[in-house]
Order: C-alpha cells, then sequence, then structure tokens
C-alpha cells in the first residue's frame, strides 16, 4: 500500500492514530508494542512513511484488531430508513453488524394490560429507554415506572408487559435474536385475540 492509495492510505492512517488514542497509547507505547521505532510510527501516523503490509500486520495486532479491520473502507451502506408496523405503532431498524439484533421504536398510548394472562414471557433480553412520557413495565409479580431518560434491561423470560401512564409515551427498545422472535409471536398472538374478540362482537349485535 502506498500514499497513492489516496482516501484509503489516508483512512488507515487515522485509524492507527485514532486506536491507538482510544487505547490511552502514547506514540512511545504503541512503538515498543509494535517493535518499530516511534519516529517510524510517527511518520506513518503523518502520512510521512509508506504503508507497508508486514508494518500493518504488526500494528493491527498491536491494537488488537484484524488486518481486514484495519484496512476496512468506509461504507456506502451507513443510513437505514426503517420498517414500519402502523398496525402496532413501531418502527423497526436491523443492526447490520449484528443482524440478529434491531432497534425497535414504539408509541404506547395504552395502560400496560390488568390481565396477568396478557404477560409475556420468552427467551431473550430486552433493553429499552424511555424517550418521552411515563411508562410502566410490569415484571414479573413487581411495577416499575420508567420515566423519560430512564431506561429498563431485563430478561424476557420473566413475564413481562409494557404500557404508558399518565398520556402517550414513546419508548426505544434493543431487542436480541431471541427476544425480537418473541415480540412478533406476541403480536401475531394479539391480533388474534382482537380478531376473535372482533368476532365475538359481531355475534352478540346479531343476537340468536
Amino acid at each position: 500500500m502506498t500514499q497513492d492509495n489516496g482516501e484509503m492510505d489516508s483512512l488507515v492512517r487515522k485509524r492507527i492514530r485514532a486506536l491507538r488514542v482510544a487505547q490511552g497509547w502514547s506514540l512511545e507505547e504503541l512503538a515498543t508494542r509494535a517493535s518499530v521505532s516511534q519516529s517510524t510510527l510517527s511518520r506513518i501516523e503523518n502520512g510521512q512513511r509508506r504503508l507497508a503490509l508486514d508494518q500493518l500486520v504488526t500494528l493491527a495486532r498491536a491494537l488488537d484488531t484484524s488486518l481486514d479491520q484495519l484496512v476496512e473502507t468506509a461504507t456506502d451502506d451507513v443510513i437505514a430508513s426503517p420498517t414500519i408496523d402502523a398496525a402496532h405503532g413501531l418502527m423497526r431498524w436491523p443492526i447490520k453488524a449484528e443482524p440478529g439484533m434491531s432497534v425497535v421504536r414504539q408509541r404506547m398510548t395504552n395502560p400496560p394490560p390488568d390481565n396477568p394472562a396478557r404477560m409475556r414471557a420468552h427467551p431473550g433480553r430486552e433493553w429499552l429507554v424511555v424517550l418521552s412520557g411515563t411508562a410502566v413495565l410490569l415484571l414479573g409479580n413487581r411495577r416499575f415506572r420508567v420515566e423519560t431518560n430512564q431506561a429498563a434491561e431485563f430478561p424476557t423470560m420473566l413475564p413481562h408487559a409494557i404500557g404508558a401512564e399518565g398520556g402517550p409515551c414513546e419508548i426505544l427498545g434493543i431487542f436480541d435474536r431471541d427476544a425480537r422472535r418473541g415480540h412478533q409471536r406476541a403480536e401475531k398472538a394479539d391480533d388474534a385475540e382482537k380478531a376473535d374478540e372482533a368476532v365475538k362482537d359481531d355475534d352478540q349485535r346479531s343476537g340468536p
């Protein structure tokens, strides 16, 4: 790799320096760990010395990363638009680096269910933060008020449900693969229950 590589070359040099600073290391400390001279490392970071493959391998190892990560180019696929589920008031974004995880934003207007049978339990873990309003989290036999900017994290094998208190609230949640699947099944079950209730209401209106 030479300085003629332009943007890639500059990116790698900036990344080396940024990783060194993030570790809290001086030029001397990283140079010692990578078995290069301090002046050589300084010239590498400042663009005054060509980037040799063997030195990049050594620097990547010293910085506790891989060569692939050290020379990874910037991606154009940075911005992601949500998938909107209007029926449940949800917006979902995948986390590209962790395909099993997703981020969900939800607006809630109803309080949590009074019936414990409506609480869900499934494998996984869930983290959420209240963006606005106040949420009520039912977790096992406990009840938590989660206010704006407060977060909650819990294993979803505990029966749980969440709703709004005193007006609408918005939450942002991060779900691992198991928690995401559990919520998708719960949404389908809720839809089925609502459909059953609608049929019963129709039957009662029509009479015998």
